[in-house]
């Protein structure tokens, strides 16, 4: 496993950067993708889940801290889009308030 199959950059076996594969868990322009790790949506349950499984994979320091941030952005995300739904199923309807 390398760094490379959790970045975006990553395209059929090159990096988009053009920059070499590196045999290890480092990469100074890794931006993580969360699909990599959590291909289905709802699969992703906390920024902690994430955490564990990158360093499950290996990813220490500054590429550790870029997962993470990725995972937080994602579960804000998240609870924002859920609020939002939330807003919507509790506003009262357009037809309900106008036969009011």
């Amino acid at each position: 496993m390398i760094v490379c199959e959790f970045c975006l950059e990553y395209r059929q076996g090159k990096c988009a950067l053009g920059l070499n594969i590196p045999k290890g868990m480092s990469c100074r322009e890794f931006v993580p993708v969360m699909e990599q790790f959590c291909s289905n949506p709802k699969d992703f349950v906390s920024p902690a889940q994430i955490i564990q499984m990158a360093t499950f994979f290996g990813f220490k320091k500054a590429e550790l801290r870029k997962i993470q941030s990725m995972a937080n952005a994602t579960e804000s995300t998240r609870v924002a889009e859920e609020k939002d739904a939330a807003d919507l199923n509790a506003a009262p309807s357009l037809e309900a308030t106008a036969h009011s």
